[in-house]
């Protein structure tokens, strides 16, 4: 049998809710972005007969932390979805702390590259690498926000068993705790696609 449609309190289809279509057209502009930023590596590279920089180590431990992250908050959503006020809290400041040191460790990786004398400037590709790797952190602190306003909705408003009746039953935050879980999961494809990519042009050089 096929699922039922479910519809937000609007009575429209979520699967065309306009929070789906932003996000949708969101992550399909990024994915342009960043899939137009490594072609244009490879190019320039071939072009310009330009070796490929070989990345830090930090970079596979850093996609470690990212992956943790997008797990909380898949925590998140299976307590939304289990009426866990406590494990649901939780797994949003895990993701939020997890976040926080994913920043704080690029800063460091980046900061090897300088060590290694490989400073933005070095050469094209190592312009590339910072570009690219620090639009995806801007993506990053531009998710934060929204997980720090989940987690003031739920303490200001999950005060005793009525409310927090309402606040798990509200399909509009279900709608769009389920879009922010997504958009934490395309930001670890997406970091785990650049990672592959740069270690490949480094082995293939």
């Amino acid at each position: 049998m096929s699922k039922p449609a479910q519809y937000d309190h609007k009575g429209r289809p979520t699967v065309l809710h306009p929070y789906n279509v932003f996000l949708s057209l969101f992550l399909a502009g990024i994915t342009m972005l960043f899939l137009a930023l490594t072609a244009s590596y490879i190019y320039t590279r071939i072009q310009m007969d330009i070796p490929p920089i070989h990345l830090p180590p930090l970079f596979i431990i850093n996609t470690v932390i990212l992956i943790a992250s997008s797990y909380t908050m898949k925590m998140a959503n299976d307590a939304y979805k289990a009426d866990d006020t406590e494990k649901y809290i939780q797994s949003l400041i895990y993701t939020i702390v997890l976040s926080l040191i994913f920043m704080a460790s690029q800063g460091v990786a980046w900061t090897l590259l300088f060590q290694n004398n490989i400073p933005i400037a070095y050469s094209t590709t190592a312009s590339y690498l910072y570009v690219i790797s620090f639009l995806h952190f801007a993506h990053v602190i531009a998710g934060i926000p929204f997980l720090v306003l989940f987690i003031r909705a739920a303490k200001t408003r999950m005060k005793d068993p009525v409310s927090v009746l309402v606040y798990f039953s509200d399909p509009e935050k279900k709608i769009k705790l389920k879009l922010l879980t997504s958009y934490w999961h395309f930001l670890d494809i997406l970091w785990i696609y650049l990672v592959v990519f740069f270690y490949l042009n480094y082995l293939i050089s």
